[in-house]
């Protein structure tokens, strides 16, 4: 009996985006102000049997919970940014959302009632596929 081989494979997403109410909430030249939600970041998966899928996210400074992350237009389950001051990398899995073959999409979502402002630099989509 042949058990399934599966190798990891990724995509990254550069963002470089902030997050909040006003363009002056928040110091980081680096990033382009983006208002409640950032752009929608396209990345392919050249498969249709991505199981596992996870992202990492490097954030800057998120002081509250309640923002999203949304994979092709769905929010994934739970709470998507923990608070940390400063730079944080956060590990997210994708709960409520499926990787598809193609094109695919990644967005952040900030919680309109919140006055909370944070950055977003590079995004890694994480799959599992099968070696044929």
């Amino acid at each position: 009996m042949d058990e399934q081989r599966y190798r990891s494979n990724y995509a990254l997403v550069e963002f470089s985006e902030y997050l909040g109410e006003d363009e002056a909430d928040l110091d980081v030249s680096w990033a382009a102000f983006a208002g409640n939600a950032s752009a929608e970041r396209a990345f392919t998966v050249p498969t249709d049997s991505a199981v596992d899928g996870y992202l990492t996210v490097q954030a800057f400074d998120v002081g509250t919970y309640g923002h999203e992350i949304l994979v092709n237009g769905e929010s994934l389950s739970g709470f998507d940014l923990p608070p940390s001051s400063g730079w944080q990398c956060w590990m997210d899995v994708l709960t409520g959302a499926t990787l598809r073959a193609g094109e695919n999409t990644v967005q952040f979502r900030r919680d309109p009632d919140s006055d909370d402002a944070f950055a977003v630099g590079t995004v890694r989509v994480t799959w599992r596929e099968p070696v044929e």
